[in-house]
This record gives structure tokens, C-alpha cells and sequence, in this order.
């Protein structure tokens, strides 16, 4: 037994040195301190979307990312899009996590991402002129070798992918057009190309471009691509990019297990536009839930820690598909006017209706939230009178759970709480104390509601307009 004891030890001091690790001796004391269990060192605190996206989580994340090292995106595209204002600058985000405004932090794009390079330089070169906030973003931004690349030709694929349904079914999807479906897809297919495929050989990148646009030409004959064209900006773009692509894996690792370091993950989308939990198929092509962050940068799911669930005091929600609290009346109207409900995406028109609780309810079902950040509370402020959805029937009987069938979802009736309004402004309110005494009975029954703390209540679009609770 000793000898077999020895032999593995020495072949696990070759592997080591192998693998770039050092080469310790371990004593029986040191195994046997192994077996004991031990608190990740440090921990990923998580921002997501509660409801169908739009919910302010970008002021959230901007509100934690001021004392963060580092401020990652796990998932998603430029299907995206975030807004924070600084110092009455309003810069918008739809691949940079919104952390790269905080110059002391590292701003990280994970695997999980798929990332369209024009539209990410694009959005520096737009933000930067904006005010000085992206200044020297370059040399604190990170991109993991293993992320998936969005290319022209997948935008011009999402487009008539819509076109098609439109015309054999008589309805779209909704998608913004950027091309996430076709690269998650691609991605799927095993033929997609990545991060470290484009700064690595680039004739061996050619080669597989070319074959994976002749494949989308095949499927699709009428789709038009400019193939050396593109494989020329590609190729500027590869010079870029080179300095910015790390291993995301070891980055992650090295974060998590070093000094004591504030990583903050900025979740895009939201848990109702999950490809697997969300009100499928009008959903987006990634986990927006709280599992992406685990495959979307490679972290062990010990090292989650914190998870805030950002929910808007009212609901909304940007292209087709079912939608109980809908108003489609004046209500709908006025919060569609106050909130300035657009898609900072596609500048869509947002639908808007009711806070629905039986959906932030699932929502945190399958998150597990720690806290809730409630925002756009003040959009609230002139209504008289204020309802939240807080069960459904169908045919007259209770459903127990939110349903999965979106013919069922479609034909839902909603049994309301009603509250009365504050008629008030809470815009300059600054602690929670001061809120109108019905705005706060409504805070309460969210809380009551869902058993989850509300620790932020938004009141306006600064920073300051964040009143934390607790």
C-alpha cells in the first residue's frame, strides 16, 4: 500500500509541473486537511432581470459596480441594452457590462456572450464621445477566449428568419435582429467559430468562415453575403481584439481564489425571456437565469453568492407574446408615457400593465433571490388608484404554478390586489421613511408577497434616486 501511496504521488507531482502548477509535496496532514470542508474565498454577487427585461437593471449594477474589482456579462449579445446616467451623462450599453463606467474595476465579457465586434466598438466609439466615462476602457476590458462571434451574416439571417414566420405563421418572434438566435444556434450546431479561433491563425479562421457562410447560403439562397469583405474587417478587428482576449476560465479562477476581490455579474434579459424558464418560444437564445453564470463564465456554483432580482413597481414587456397585467387602455398609456417606455435596443414601444407577482414569483423560484431591487416606483406617482396581480385562474379554476403553455398563459385571468395611490411625487424622496405611507404599504405587500427583502426602491434615473433599505 505504501508503495502505491508513493507512486501516485509522484505521478500527481509530474502531472502538476505538466499543467503549470508547482510541484509541492504533500503530506498525509495536508490530504487529510483537503477532506475538510471550506468557504469559497470569494463570491459572485449576481444582478437579474425579474420580470421580461427593461427593469433598470443597469442601475443597479452601475449602483454596485462603484466599489467592484470586477463587473462581468455572462450571456446574451447586443440583443441587450442598458442605460445609467453619470453626472447627467446618459450612456447606453448593449455588450460593455455597464461596470466599465468604475475606471478601478475590470470589466470581463464571458463565454457564455456572443459578441458582434462591430457592434462592440461601435458602442465605445458612440459612448465615449457622450462624456469621459468610457475613457481607457480598452485597457481595462476582458474578453474570454471561448466567446462565440455574432457576424453579419447571422444579423442578416435573424431578419429573414422573422420575414418567414411572419409569412408561414402570420406572427414573428419580436427579436431585435442583432443575430444572437443564428449564433447561439451556430454555436449549437458545433460550427460556429470563437473568440480564439479569430486571433489565433487567421487562414485556418478563413477557412471555417467561408464554410460556415456557404452553410447559412445554402439554407437561405436569397441571403446575401460579401464574404471577403467581411473576413477583411474581421481581420482588422482581429488586431484590436488580440490584447483583450485572456482565458476566461483561469481569469475567473484566479478572481475567485486570490485576495479578496468584489465580482459583481450583470445578468442581460431577464428570467421570463430564458430559452428554458422563460414564456417560450418568445424568449431569447440564452440562460438569463441565475445558471448562466455558472456556464456563462466558468464559475463553480459555490462561489455564487448574493443574487438581486430587479423588479419594476409596474410590468413591461417589447414585441409579441402573452401577457396577463397588460393594459391596453389609458392606464397602459400613462406608464407607457411617464416610464418613456422604449426599447433601448430597437427603440420599440414598450407594452405596459400591472405589477404581476405570480410571475416575479416563479421568477424567484427558480433564482433563489437574496434581495429585490424595485424600480421606476415613482412612475407610479399620479395614479389614483394601483393594482398587483397576484394569482391566476383559468376557466374559473386557480393554476398553482405559472404555466408553461403559452396557449394556456394567453387565456389566464388575473385576480388583483388594489391599492390606493399616494398622488404625490417621490422623485426627491431619499430614504424609505419619507415615501407617501401608501407607497410603502405597497413595498411591504411585494415583500409579504414574495418573502424577499426589497433592499433598493428606484425613484428617478440618477444614482442618488436609488433608496437603499437595508
Amino acid at each position: 500500500n505504501r508503495l502505491l501511496y508513493m507512486s501516485i504521488q509522484r505521478k500527481w507531482r509530474e502531472a502538476a509541473s505538466l499543467n503549470g502548477e508547482p510541484a509541492l509535496k504533500r503530506s498525509r496532514d495536508s490530504v487529510d486537511s483537503l477532506r475538510i470542508p471550506r468557504e469559497p474565498q470569494n463570491k459572485a454577487t449576481v444582478v437579474l432581470g425579474a420580470q421580461w427585461g427593461d427593469e433598470g437593471k443597469g442601475k443597479v449594477v452601475d449602483l454596485l459596480a462603484m466599489d467592484a474589482d470586477i463587473v462581468c456579462r455572462c450571456q446574451g449579445g447586443n440583443n441587450a441594452g442598458h442605460t445609467v446616467v453619470v453626472d447627467s451623462v446618459e450612456y447606453d450599453f448593449h455588450l460593455l457590462p455597464s461596470g466599465v463606467l468604475n475606471k478601478k474595476a475590470t470589466s470581463f465579457i464571458g463565454n457564455g456572450v456572443v459578441i458582434h465586434l462591430p457592434g462592440l466598438f461601435e458602442e465605445a466609439v458612440k459612448n465615449s464621445q457622450k462624456g469621459n466615462g468610457l475613457q481607457g476602457w480598452e485597457e481595462r476590458l476582458k474578453i474570454s477566449d471561448r466567446a462565440h462571434i455574432v457576424f453579419n451574416f447571422h444579423q442578416a439571417v435573424d431578419g429573414i428568419q422573422e420575414q418567414l414566420r411572419q409569412q408561414q405563421a402570420g406572427k414573428n418572434l419580436g427579436t431585435t435582429k442583432k443575430g444572437i438566435g443564428p449564433a447561439y444556434s451556430s454555436k449549437a450546431a458545433r460550427n460556429g467559430l470563437r473568440v480564439c479561433d479569430l486571433v489565433s491563425d487567421f487562414s485556418v479562421f478563413e477557412e471555417k468562415f467561408r464554410v460556415l457562410a456557404g452553410h447559412f447560403q445554402t439554407t437561405y439562397p436569397n441571403l446575401n453575403i460579401d464574404i471577403d469583405a467581411e473576413l477583411e474587417q474581421l481581420k482588422g478587428y482581429a488586431e484590436r481584439l488580440r490584447p483583450l482576449v485572456t482565458d476566461g476560465v483561469y481569469f475567473m479562477h484566479k478572481a475567485l481564489n486570490g485576495p479578496s476581490k468584489k465580482i459583481l455579474v450583470e445578468g442581460a434579459n431577464a428570467a421570463l425571456l430564458d430559452i428554458d424558464f422563460g414564456t417560450y418560444p418568445f424568449v431569447t437564445s440564452s440562460n438569463c437565469t441565475v445558471g448562466g453564470v455558472c456556464t456563462g463564465l466558468g464559475v463553480p456554483p459555490s462561489h455564487v453568492g448574493r443574487v438581486y432580482g430587479v423588479v419594476k413597481a409596474y410590468t413591461t414587456r417589447v414585441g409579441v407574446g402573452a401577457f396577463p397585467t397588460e393594459q391596453d387602455n389609458d392606464t397602459g398609456d400613462l406608464l407607457q408615457s411617464r416610464g418613456r417606455e422604449f426599447g433601448v435596443t430597437t427603440g420599440r414601444r414598450r407594452r405596459c400593465g400591472w405589477l404581476d407577482l405570480v410571475l416575479v414569483r416563479y421568477a424567484h423560484m427558480v433564482n433563489g433571490f437574496s434581495a429585490i431591487a424595485l424600480t421606476k416606483l415613482d412612475i407610479l406617482d399620479t395614479l389614483p388608484e394601483i393594482k398587483i396581480g397576484i394569482a391566476y385562474t383559468v376557466d374559473g379554476k386557480p393554476l398553482p404554478s405559472f404555466p408553461a403553455n403559452m396557449d394556456v398563459l394567453t387565456k389566464v385571468q388575473v385576480t388583483y390586489e388594489t391599492f390606493p395611490g399616494w398622488c404625490c411625487s417621490t422623485e426627491g424622496v431619499r430614504s424609505f421613511d419619507e415615501l407617501p405611507l401608501h407607497a410603502q404599504a405597497y413595498i411591504r405587500f411585494i415583500e409579504n408577497f414574495l418573502q424577499v427583502p426589497v433592499k433598493w426602491v428606484g425613484v428617478g434615473k440618477s444614482r442618488e434616486s436609488m433608496i437603499k433599505l437595508f
